[in-house]
């Protein structure tokens, strides 16, 4: 038999890169259709895409590893205090370790057995998994998460900027949300891949959320009736 195919693993770069994508797709190409709704001319539009592009890349990878630190923080805070309490009440850390079992099913004398043998090979791991929930797999990762969020989010916002420079201007909105469509359908198919879920489901919702992102940012640019030469 073939071992089975887990996704669990994949969790903390995937969310932070599907996130990166998207929003790069989404508020590029709706920040040039925005400008494009008041602009006579490709220069403002092309600048703004880049603009945003460049921002949003900072601005995300720099969110994502100061939210992630953040976490990491509350773990390293919660696994230190948790070393110090194995250190000084070996005893009844084993007891408390041998009740989280029981409470899921064990009799009492296997659940002593299994928190026993547990403590004796890693006690903190142990706690950590099973009292604190943090394990090898979610256990955060600030630099991971942010380079992948701000490569994530260059990759998504490119090609905005790329259908800003060479789409016909006249036809400027129309191919900014027909190419930011297929671009988020495909970066949902993708993520849905990875991530072992249903395909059609993660492309329905990403094409849902950024028809209204971008709908939204051309309304905002028609009723500021502001022209940009």
């Amino acid at each position: 038999m073939e071992p089975e195919k887990h996704y669990i693993n994949r969790s903390g770069w995937l969310r932070a890169a599907v996130l990166g994508a998207n929003d790069g797709i989404m508020s590029t190409s709706s920040l040039a259709i925005g400008i494009a709704a008041a602009s006579e001319t490709r220069d403002p539009v092309v600048l703004a895409a880049l603009a945003g592009l460049v921002a949003g890349a900072l601005s995300m990878g720099a969110g994502e590893y100061v939210s992630v630190s953040s976490q990491a923080d509350i773990e390293t805070y919660d696994l230190k205090r948790e070393q110090k309490e194995l250190d000084y009440s070996p005893d009844s850390e084993l007891q408390e370790l041998a009740k989280i079992y029981e409470k899921r099913g064990l009799t009492h004398e296997l659940a002593q057995e299994v928190a026993r043998q547990l403590t004796e090979k890693d006690a903190l791991g142990a706690h950590a998994k099973e009292e604190l929930g943090i394990n090898v797999h979610s256990q955060a990762k600030p630099f991971q998460a942010a380079l992948a969020s701000a490569t994530a989010f260059l990759t998504g916002g490119i090609l905005p900027l790329l259908v800003a420079i060479f789409a016909p201007f006249d036809q400027m909105i129309l191919s900014q949300y027909g190419f930011s469509i297929l671009f988020l359908a495909l970066s949902g198919a993708l993520a849905a891949k990875a991530g072992g879920s249903a395909i059609w489901k993660s492309v329905i919702r990403i094409c849902f959320w950024g028809t209204f992102a971008m709908l939204m940012s051309a309304l905002v640019g028609h009723l500021f009736s502001v022209t940009l030469a």
